[in-house]
């Protein structure tokens, strides 16, 4: 992945190094859940060996100074066979494929916290350190805690609508009435304004009945939400549809990937939060109306903590859940 991220920077435009580097995060956090389960295993400690020299031995050199060796190390080296059916890799990919079975899935709201912007929210997005990110629709960009308290209000100018993280210090931003995406360098003590190139790389057209608003990229698809349609779509970076979800779905809108590349739906109509399968082929009602859910609007997850938040479309509230695969 070094190599890959070394290849992707200097050798691509702005906007392919954006969705390598997307690609490259989802490979780094399933790598992370590997070495997660490695906390455990004797390869995951260090060992240190120290020798102490007793006294004695150095009154008996001083004695014997015609003395040349004392003996010789010897070192074998052998190689060890492993047993790859056993393994910790083979157990993981094992429980890796089970976890990705959605019917497994369950998800439960922690706690619900009241954020009071009381205007209609476009994007929500966690940051890698655990904070997170509420935009308002044409309006201010909210930085909050990772417990939902206000931090900020960024000054980013215009009217951004859509975020995606690029790296720790880096979002970028889609700018609709400017048909443009920002790139926007956050640090302490500024916030750096760098635009992209105003050539189309790559045009892809989709069907759609409502506006393109949300949508995720993953494993070189892009899967979007068709509100108006009532349907989630998967298409190929040519636009060739890969596969489409139509079944239950009232008014579906945000959108957010689990580490097993399931989809999860926020169904802003039907008050739910529905998991489709990366294939598309299952889904499965991970939490209804009856668990306190109204007018879901954006969702987002953080993979190193199974967890996430809810957010809903007059920005009211923030649910944060825990998201369970066993």
């Amino acid at each position: 992945m070094q190599e890959h991220l070394h290849t992707v920077i200097p050798h691509t435009s702005k906007l392919q190094s954006f969705l390598g580097v997307h690609q490259i995060e989802q490979q780094v956090h399933q790598c992370q859940r590997y070495v997660d389960d490695l906390e455990d295993d004797e390869r995951a400690k260090e060992f240190n060996i120290k020798m102490k020299q007793n006294d004695e031995i150095a009154k008996i050199l001083r004695k014997s100074e015609s003395l040349e060796s004392l003996g010789e190390i010897m070192v074998v080296r052998t190689e060890i066979l492993l047993n790859r059916e056993t393994s910790v890799r083979r157990e993981a990919q094992v429980e890796s494929q089970e976890q990705s079975n959605i019917n497994n899935m369950t998800m439960n709201i922690e706690t619900k916290i009241e954020i009071n912007i009381e205007k209609m929210i476009s994007d929500m997005i966690c940051l890698m350190d655990g904070r997170v990110i509420v935009v308002e629709r044409w309006g201010e960009v909210n930085l909050l805690t990772s417990d939902g308290k206000l931090q900020e209000q960024l000054p980013i100018p215009g009217n951004a609508y859509s975020f995606t993280q690029i790296n720790e210090n880096t979002v970028a931003i889609t700018y609709p009435f400017e048909t443009a995406i920002k790139i926007f360098s956050l640090s302490n003590d500024e916030i750096r304004i760098i635009d992209l190139e105003g050539n189309t790389l790559k045009s892809i057209q989709v069907e759609s009945k409502s506006y393109l608003e949300q949508l995720v990229y993953c494993n070189d698809s892009v899967i979007y939400s068709d509100y108006s349609g009532k349907a989630v779509y998967c298409v190929d970076e040519s636009g060739k549809q890969i596969w489409q979800y139509t079944q239950d779905l009232t008014g579906p809108r945000g959108l957010c990937i689990d580490t097993y590349g399931n989809i999860i739906v926020a169904d802003y109509e039907s008050n739910r939060i529905i998991v489709i399968s990366k294939d598309g082929k299952e889904s499965k009602v991970l939490i209804s109306e009856e668990d306190g859910l109204m007018e879901p609007k954006c969702i987002c997850f953080k993979h190193n903590e199974s967890s996430g938040f809810i957010c809903d479309f007059n920005g009211t509230y923030l649910a944060k859940f825990h998201l369970s695969s066993g």
